[in-house]
């Protein structure tokens, strides 16, 4: 088990690796962000949210801080691996839910898994703990995920930052995935909401959100973890999803799943070439009557702070 700990002072995670993990860790700590070409992962989707697959690279357009961009690359049903992390959320507030929450997960594992593709499990409380490291292997998985146990408090915003750190050290040729399931409660962070956004956008990782409400009614329940979570949602191009009941997430899963195995990835060298060190603002436009998820911006470079 890797435990992800927040240690005193400015804010950065501790993790506990072997010998080779920490050298490697320690050669990609200054590692600086190449946007020579800008890639962004796009979903587009039907009147009824379903990816709509077979579209040609004539209908998209895309744009930075206002200006048309010529797109370099177009790939349908783009066949880049998955990196993906799953986080969920072990809580004393999730007790309740937490077995069928453990087994739904399990099963879209054995779903997502494809030969190149990796998976890490995490789960997080008033900490954040790595169940698993990243691979293919299923069965290995599924056995991590059916170990998250109850814990005290909800580090919501700590979840979003080191799930996303750890998606930052995958190779730039790979789609990243953040997967968070979760009653959306925040108590015990060290992160702040901004710090959890801007990991998540320089992460380049798509954050798909499932809220489990154990209380319906927007009176009775503390909702600001869940707007946060839309506005960074949003942000990076992925989904939110509410649930009435936990018998619903089989079918919130395989939507994921379909939606992963159906987007366009578009590049395009910006024009005119961006300063350093700034975040610069994404839009994508689709002819036709769609939907259009995408990251809304990026950071252009420099070394990560």
């Amino acid at each position: 088990m890797v435990l992800l700990c927040l240690m005193a002072g400015p804010f950065l995670p501790y993790i506990t690796h072997s010998h080779a993990q920490n050298r490697a860790t320690e050669q990609r700590s200054s590692i600086r962000v190449d946007v020579s070409l800008v890639s962004v992962i796009t979903s587009v989707l039907d009147q009824n949210n379903r990816p709509v697959p077979d579209l040609q690279g004539d209908q998209f357009e895309i744009y930075e801080e206002g200006k048309s961009q010529r797109i370099e690359v177009f790939e349908p049903d783009t066949q880049q691996p998955l990196d993906l992390a799953l986080m969920i959320d072990s809580s004393l507030s999730e007790i309740k839910e937490l077995p069928f929450e453990t087994e739904a997960a399990a099963h879209f594992i054995g779903q997502v898994v494809r030969p190149e593709d990796r998976v890490g499990i995490f789960e997080f409380a008033d900490t954040v703990t790595q169940l698993a490291g990243f691979s293919g292997n299923v069965a290995q998985l599924q056995a991590a995920v059916r170990r998250v146990i109850p814990g005290d408090g909800t580090a919501l915003y700590d979840a979003v930052y080191l799930g996303s750190d750890a998606l930052a050290k995958a190779p730039p040729d790979r789609r990243k995935v953040l997967i968070l399931i979760t009653d959306a409660g925040e108590t015990t962070s060290r992160a702040d909401f901004e710090t959890a956004r801007r990991a998540a956008l320089r992460a380049e990782a798509l954050l798909y959100t499932i809220v489990i409400r154990p209380v319906k009614s927007e009176n009775g329940r503390n909702t600001a973890g869940e707007h946060a979570l839309e506005t960074i949602t949003d942000s990076t191009g992925g989904a939110m999803f509410y649930p009435d009941e936990v018998s619903q997430l089989d079918a919130i899963f395989d939507r994921i799943n379909r939606e992963l195995r159906t987007q366009y990835r578009l590049g395009y060298y910006p024009q005119p070439r961006p300063p350093q060190g700034t975040y610069r603002s994404i839009e994508v436009r689709v002819k036709g009557n769609y939907k259009v998820r995408y990251r809304k911006s990026y950071y252009s470079g420099g070394l990560a702070n």
